[in-house]
């Protein structure tokens, strides 16, 4: 029964990439006149995004036809939005995107920018939490059971054999380092690129458990919908290049995408810079797939049965309807 389960699975996968990897013909003359587009992003301006940052300082959405406003705000508000037809293009995580095609919204995940999901549990070194089995037992800060964080530490706890009833989960907003250093907490789910690189910055000595480490997942990427794939594939093939560019010019520069965020991060000028520094050095290494913008088929295998395993879909979707690796340069 074993080999019977590992065969259906690698089947899956070998399915999953033969579908979505496929190129087709999307090179058609691009607008002379540039589209108004909105471009959300989930949290604040923040040095994680200088790859839209550099994107724009350098004219790459101009060149592709897009003239681009970039906005801020809950992810699971602007999927709903490109779910309705309402706004075309927007960062977003994979579980954002298999949540609203179970409600029936007709969102698709076009790019990969992450290529490890990039949530983890951070603790003080002397609590000597050091793999998911270690969880057992302690308080656990968390920003609240929803979104990227939560689907993420319930990945860690079944990688370590654990439910909720084997810890003490506490919401704590996004206070993660003061919740820690204030003994408020024994660890804190975390994004590994942010609190870890804090609280060194600090003199903490601290370890890390990755999600990343233990299961694939599906984190932020270019999401739309399926009437602009159907209708207006070459403004997909279009963003996707642009954005891919700066993300690339990020990667193979980084004090130079750091000097354009200046440009759009309030106060980054007057930040701490070896801080700021780190935290777009440690981003840098989760965003890296080969190629750039690859979206792994077993990462939405797993990110379904995480789902499935919560109650939050009730039934398996067309995985292969929920993400596309065709528009990639």
């Amino acid at each position: 029964m074993a080999d019977k389960r590992f065969l259906l699975l690698v089947f899956l996968i070998l399915t999953l990439s033969i579908g979505v990897s496929g190129c087709k013909e999307t090179s058609q003359p691009r607008p002379t006149e540039l589209i108004p587009t909105r471009f959300t992003m989930g949290y604040i301006p923040n040095i994680q995004f200088a790859p839209v940052y550099v994107a724009l300082e350098k004219g790459y959405f101009r060149e592709a036809g897009f003239d681009v406003n970039l906005e801020y705000g809950d992810e699971t508000d602007a999927v709903a939005l490109i779910g309705a037809g309402e706004q075309t293009f927007a960062i977003a995580s994979g579980e954002q995107v298999l949540l609203a095609r179970g409600q029936g919204l007709p969102v698709v995940y076009v790019a990969a920018w992450y290529g490890d999901y990039p949530v983890g549990v951070v603790s003080l070194e002397e609590h000597r939490i050091q793999v998911p089995e270690n969880l057992a037992g302690n308080s656990i800060g968390i920003p609240g059971l929803y979104g990227a964080s939560y689907i993420g530490f319930i990945a860690l706890l079944n990688a370590g054999g654990l439910s909720e009833e084997d810890v003490d989960l506490l919401s704590i907003g996004f206070n993660q380092v003061e919740a820690l250093v204030t003994e408020q907490v024994d660890a804190a789910v975390i994004y590994l690129a942010n609190e870890p690189v804090v609280l060194r910055s600090q003199g903490y000595k601290v370890n890390v458990v990755s999600v990343a480490d233990y299961m694939a997942l599906v984190s932020n990427g270019i999401v739309t919908n399926e009437e602009t794939i159907e209708n207006h594939p070459e403004r997909v093939e279009a963003f996707v290049e642009a954005l891919l560019k700066g993300l690339q010019d990020a990667v193979n520069d980084p004090d130079e995408a750091y000097e354009i965020s200046k440009n759009y991060i309030e106060n980054l000028e007057d930040a701490d810079i070896d801080l700021q520094q780190e935290i777009l050095r440690e981003s840098i290494k989760l965003w890296q797939t080969d190629p750039l913008g690859y979206s792994e088929p077993a990462g939405w295998i797993n990110m379904q049965q995480v789902l499935l395993d919560m109650g939050l879909i009730t039934e398996p979707l067309e995985l292969n309807e929920a993400f596309t690796n065709e528009f990639l340069p």
